[in-house]
């Protein structure tokens, strides 16, 4: 079984940066990609970021520039640090990783964004 752990949310002021981390731990073999989603109140979960195995890497339009999505695959842990916070950002946020037998999705961690 695979679980993943999430941290790093909270209360930030508007411009302000949080860094989110998540480790998964478990029966884990290969992670190919690993992704932040996010959920606002009131709207669908939409992709935030996303990274392969190998590094690269993709951005929903609305934070290119602003967030940077990073991992450590010895740590199986994956990273997205967010700049310029903005109060439109203010989601659950919940990381995913896909592997060759299954998906598994973080349980989420709070993010808000205001003064």
């Amino acid at each position: 079984q695979v679980q993943l752990v999430e941290s790093g949310g909270g209360l930030v002021q508007p411009e302000g940066s949080l860094r989110l981390s998540c480790a998964a731990s478990g029966s884990i073999f290969v992670i190919n990609t690993m992704a932040w989603y996010r959920q606002a109140p009131g709207k669908q979960r939409e992709l935030v970021a996303s990274i392969a195995r190998g590094g690269s890497t993709n951005y929903a339009e609305s934070v290119k520039g602003r967030f940077t999505i990073s991992r450590d695959n010895a740590k199986n842990t994956v990273y997205l640090q967010m700049n310029s916070l903005k109060p439109e950002d203010t989601a659950v946020y919940y990381c995913k990783i896909f592997t060759v037998a299954r998906e598994v999705w973080g349980q989420g961690t709070l993010v808000t964004v205001s003064s």
